[in-house]
């Protein structure tokens, strides 16, 4: 059994810059087998923390990306038709047994399998992402709750499929809509903020090691005082990196010895016209001057 100590050292061979509270979400997920819930604006590193798991245990990360309009045929299951009529054609003349014909027609040997049924078939434990929960319906959320209470799904023709081994679960919401008290009740739950400045600061150092300190400080200064200016699309650390490998193509030492090129460089943090005609001249001084 990993120890609180031994997963946070693990997680941090990975590369991945933790702290101390999802560190114990994590090892509880794993304790407990039960689904985590990963809240927190887009763009914080929800889904890295499920890349993360499969590469921590070694495993497989089955993903399953939600969307409006998600049902079970893209999620869990699909019969493939065409064998199943070409099946069909093939028995036509073959006195049997009909009920056998059915049972034979619809066996797992025709079953598509999508991703939550996928996860529950593996004979090792993968990472299951289900990533941006809050974009499907609820109706959709009604089909998750026996696979995240009892890790089984019930399939008409088949009757109940039970997991093979239990796959870690975790969830991402981005909070666009309200999640039903039945989700949420069968969840662990653990929400991811932006980081903080030494954070921050941590994860750049570990992705670009050939960052200066002084031009990794001012960046990291900028964009947290950024993130304070009621943007339409608050810069997430995807964002914070791609700056750094612009700055850095760019051959910039210090943004005090070159601040007329922050401006055309924005671009790696602003997505909106919106944001970009807010963010002036005069603000990209205050902002990197702002304690």
């Amino acid at each position: 059994m990993i120890e609180l100590e031994t997963l946070r050292e693990k997680i941090e061979e990975t590369g991945y810059i933790t702290d101390p509270s999802l560190v114990s979400s994590l090892f509880l997920m794993e304790q407990l087998q039960k689904p985590l819930l990963l809240e927190g604006d887009a763009g914080v590193g929800k889904t890295e923390i499920a890349k993360m798991l499969s590469q921590l245990y070694g495993c497989e990360l089955i993903r399953l990306q939600c969307y409006e309009g998600l049902d079970v045929h893209q999620a869990i299951y699909e019969w493939n038709y065409q064998r199943q009529l070409l099946a069909i054609k093939l028995y036509e003349g073959v006195n049997d047994d009909v009920t056998e014909r059915e049972e034979s027609i619809f066996s797992q040997r025709y079953l598509l399998q999508r991703p939550l049924l996928k996860a529950i078939s593996r004979l090792d434990s993968p990472v299951l992402l289900i990533d941006e929960i809050d974009r499907a319906d609820e109706e959709f959320e009604a089909y998750l709750l026996e696979l995240l209470s009892e890790f089984q799904i019930t399939i008409p023709e088949l009757g109940t499929i039970t997991a093979t081994s239990i796959p870690r679960v975790i969830l991402t919401s981005n909070g666009t809509r309200e999640l039903s008290d039945a989700l949420r009740r069968r969840c662990l739950y653990h929400y991811v903020d932006y980081p903080s400045f030494e954070k921050e600061l941590r994860i750049v150092k570990s992705r670009l090691p050939e960052l200066g300190e002084i031009l990794a400080k001012q960046m990291i200064h900028f964009v947290q005082n950024l993130r304070g200016s009621n943007l339409r699309k608050t810069p997430g650390i995807a964002e914070t990196l791609d700056w750094a490998a612009a700055l850095l193509r760019l051959k910039v030492d210090s943004l005090d010895e070159a601040i007329e090129i922050i401006p055309s460089t924005l671009g790696c943090l602003l997505k909106t016209e919106e944001d970009s005609r807010r963010i002036s001249t005069e603000q990209v001084e205050s902002l990197l001057n702002k304690d």
